[in-house]
Order: C-alpha cells, then structure tokens, then sequence
C-alpha cells in the first residue's frame, strides 16, 4: 500500500473517531455544561492520558518504533517477536507500579495538576474520585500503543486508527444511559463518564491483541521476576529504554507546559479548563487527521529507509509529508482563524452551553489555530530524528520551547485570560517546527525538492480567497441567534464548509498545481 493510501486510511478512520468523540464532547456538554463539576472531570480525565502519553503514543513509542522498524529489517521477523516478548514485559510490570503509585497519589496529582479546583471544595473532591477509578486506564492504552506499533510497522494501520471509537462509544453510552440512571440512585452523575473511560480502555486493547493474534505477532508477557530480568537485559530493550530517557524527557516538556496552562487556567474564572478542553476538541480534527495520520505512516517507514540506508528515500518522503502539511493545514488554519465561532455555536451551543460559553470556546481555538500549521509540521519532521533514533535535538528545541511559551503565558494571559494558553501554545508550535525543519535542514537529513515557491504562492494564493470568503460567511449570518434552529444553523455550515472546499481545490486547479500527482507522488 503507498504512502498516500496509507495515510489516507488512517485519516479516515481518525475522522470517524474525531466525530464520534465530537458526538462525545456534545453530549457531555449539553447534559453537564461547563461548571467546576465538568472541569473536575476534565482535569481527573487528563492526569492518566498525561502518563499515557509519556509511556504510550510519547516517549514509548517515538523509541519503540524505530527500534523494530530496524529490527525487522536486520533480522528477520523471529528476532523481532523475541524484541516484542521482552518490551512487553518490561512495560507491563512499569505500569502495573505506576498504576499502584497514581490511585494511591490521587489527590497529590490533581493538586498538582489543577490546585485551582480547591475554589469548590466539592470540585476537588470530585477530581480526586474520579482519578482514582480512570488512573489503571493508562496501563489499557500504553499496552494499546505497544500493540499499535507493531501492527504499524507491519503496516497494518486500520485497527489502531479504528480502536479510538470505541472509547467514544462508551463514553457516549455512560453520558446518554449512565449518568440518569446514577443520579436515580443518588449519585453524581458525572461519576458515570469514569465507567465508560475504563471500559473503552479494555475494549480498545482487547481489539488490537485479536489484531496481533491473526499475525501471529501476540507479545507474551513474562509474569516471573527471571523473565523481567531477562526482559531488562536484552540488547534491544536496553536501545529502547535508552532512546526513552531523552523522548521522556521531550514529552515531559509539552506536557509540562499544559500542566502549567491548567494551573493557570484552574485559577481564572471558572469554566476556563473547559472552554479550553472544548477548543482543545475541535482543534484535533486536524492535527489527528493530517498529522497524526502522516506521523504514524511515515515513522516506520522513515526508520526503515535510515536502516537500510536509503538516504534519498527518506528525504523524498520527508518533503511529500511537507508538502501536504501546507495543502491541508494552512487552509484548515485560516478556517480556525476567520471561523471559529460558527464552528463552535453549531457544535456546541446546546442544552445548558450559553452564548457566553460560544464566545470563549471561539477565542481559545482561534489561539489554537495560530499553531495549527506547526503543530502538524512538528508530527512530520519530529519522526525524521527519531528515525535516525535521535530523541535528544528535540528534547533541546522542546526544552527552549517551553521556556518561551511561559514567557509569553507572563505577557498575554493578564490581557486574554484562558485564550492566552493556546495562543502561547500556538506560538511555541510554529517555533518548534521552524527550529525542527532547520536541523534537518542544516545537518543534511531533508534536500527540499523543486517547485517549492511556486507551490507554495499557489497555496498561499488560494488561502488569501478562502479567508475573504470566510470571513463574509462569518459575519452574514448570527450564528448564535439561530440556536432555536438547529437544522437550519447546520445546513448553512455545511453549506459554507461545502464552498469552501470547492472554492480553495479550484482555484489551485486555476493555478495549475495538480494535486493528484503530488497525492500519489
């Protein structure tokens, strides 16, 4: 399958899980608003996916990947599964005392994650509960990451761009089904969203093991403390646990700087952790469609390239994944930019989300969408380091990157409150990804290929329209007055979503860059 199928497939199937998480957002914020109940949830929700980005889609996989990638490739596939066998181990057992530590450390870790919430000393207690009972859902979702990128570097892609659903589903379910039928038996309601979580998280694995099983490739988790020491002792494991150290650190960096903007955000007025979640929502549309997708195609494939020496070939792709981060990023872009509030008044002004709640929602993603272009960038060009299995430039650039994001945090957030952390954050990505594409640049990795000025004038060309137009829709309609008519307030977003699409991909036909050739390419 080309790289272009590929990531098309996985788009896709991140698509339909966007949309149901969507669903997902809707539902919770029109049956629980946004209120300190709701950011006690959000903040007991993004303690255990903060470690699971650590251990799982973060440092975990940007070190596990490349490191069988280049085992497939050198050795064969029966030294690959005896690799598979042992990082299992290992990472098993680490979560299994991680999960231990994070239950028992519950009101440790919401302090330190929103100190903020203890303004409603019901608030805080709620956080606290809530992170006990979904805390062992990062074991779930690391084994899940384990399982993803074996299954990736076999190519197989569907499965885990699929598995995200499920956890959607489920949440959809406790929200629609589970919250009355707590609050008929005198429990708070929101209390029901923590079952669904933990039972997306089991589904999610039980999935992808059935995946691994058809190949042949189920990791086989050695239970006694000889295999562990076995497991820490092979020469692969040790490769990975040593490129971990550095990707650690770089994940902890981005995850540092959302711990301090929820801090932050936790002392403003209340709702600002859940109007930012909101933004945060909509946000990962495009960053899961377009650079989620090409990061999880091209790590494998780059670390393949690196091991087998095929220079050319890993730049080559390097420049496509470029390429189409600025066809589809930089519109989407200027759509956060000069659209954002009928985006959010059409998905999320319902049931007990007031105009008032629309009007922050918009100013946090139109943060959001000043980064938006690197935020993509960043998961094309970070794997090209981690093919070559160096963690460390881009735990240097994360490192000098949160420094400046917290510098900017000093400056706009007295001025823009909660809109300033996205802002600060959107700035940061565009740096991180400039300074990223520079080393490469610099020390040789990627050779852009001709026709980039003409490309990109083309590009920016076709966005100069789009903006115009958007901005006209934005303002023609008042997209908060027509709450009352729902059918009819999403009607003209389609419509103007439809136009929009039309408008940009012909005037690039006009201008005469042929897209199918670059798609396939």
């Amino acid at each position: 399958m080309s790289l272009f199928k590929s990531a098309s497939v996985v788009s896709l199937l991140t698509l339909v899980s966007r949309v149901t998480g969507l669903v997902r957002e809707l539902l919770i914020a029109s049956m629980f608003g946004a209120s300190a109940l709701t950011d006690a949830f959000n903040v007991a929700f993004r303690i255990p996916n903060l470690f699971r980005r650590f251990f799982a889609e973060g440092a975990f996989s940007q070190a596990f990947v490349p490191v069988l990638a280049a085992s497939k490739a050198q050795h064969g596939d029966a030294e690959t599964q005896i690799l598979i066998n042992r990082a299992a181990t290992v990472l098993a057992w680490t979560l299994l005392v991680i999960s231990i530590l994070g239950v028992a450390g519950s009101p440790f870790l919401v302090w330190a994650m929103a100190s903020g919430l203890q303004q409603s000393p019901r608030g805080f207690e709620v956080a606290v509960v809530l992170t006990r009972w979904m805390f062992p859902y990062i074991a779930f979702m690391s084994m899940v990451a384990l399982a993803a990128g074996v299954l990736n570097t076999w190519r197989k892609f569907a499965v885990p761009a699929a598995t995200p659903v499920l956890l959607n589903v489920c949440m959809i379910g406790a929200a629609w089904l589970g919250a009355p039928w707590f609050k008929t038996l005198g429990i708070e309601p929101i209390f029901a969203l923590a079952g669904g979580v933990l039972t997306g998280g089991v589904l999610q694995l039980s999935v992808q093991l059935l995946a691994l099983k058809k190949l042949g490739l189920t990791p086989r988790i050695g239970l006694s403390w000889r295999a562990l020491r076995a497991a820490w002792a092979d020469p692969g494991t040790k490769n990975i646990l040593k490129l971990m150290g550095p990707a650690l650190l770089g994940v902890s960096v981005a995850h540092i700087s959302m711990l301090i903007n929820t801090q932050i955000a936790s002392r403003l007025a209340p709702g600002s952790v859940s109007w930012i979640t909101y933004a945060d929502r909509l946000m990962e549309f495009p960053t899961a469609m377009l650079g989620v997708a090409m990061g999880v195609v091209l790590m494998p494939q780059l670390a393949a390239a690196r091991a087998s020496g095929d220079s050319a070939k890993y730049s080559s792709m390097l420049d496509w994944g470029l390429r189409l981060v600025v066809l589809l990023a930089v519109p989407c872009a200027v759509a956060l930019l000069a659209f954002a509030k009928p985006l959010v008044a059409v998905l999320y002004h319902y049931g007990a989300m007031t105009a008032f709640d629309v009007q922050q929602i918009t100013l946090a993603l139109m943060g959001w969408g000043v980064g938006l272009v690197g935020i993509i960038a960043i998961k094309v060009l970070a794997p090209g380091y981690y093919a070559n299995q160096d963690t460390r430039t881009p735990v240097r650039i994360a490192l000098a990157v949160l420094v400046i994001t917290q510098l900017l945090n000093i400056v706009l957030v007295p001025k823009f409150a909660h809109a300033a952390l996205t802002l600060s954050i959107g700035i940061g990505a565009m740096i991180n990804a400039l300074w990223l594409l520079w080393g490469l640049l610099k020390r040789g990795s990627y050779k852009p290929e001709p026709g980039w000025v003409g490309f990109a004038l083309r590009v920016g060309v076709a966005c100069g329209l789009l903006l115009v137009f958007l901005m006209w829709a934005n303002t023609a309609v008042d997209w908060t007055q027509l709450r009352a008519e729902s059918f009819k307030r999403i009607w003209l977003l389609a419509s103007v979503v439809i136009a929009s699409a039309a408008l940009y991909l012909i005037v690039l036909w006009a201008l005469g860059l042929k897209i199918r050739q670059l798609l396939k390419r």
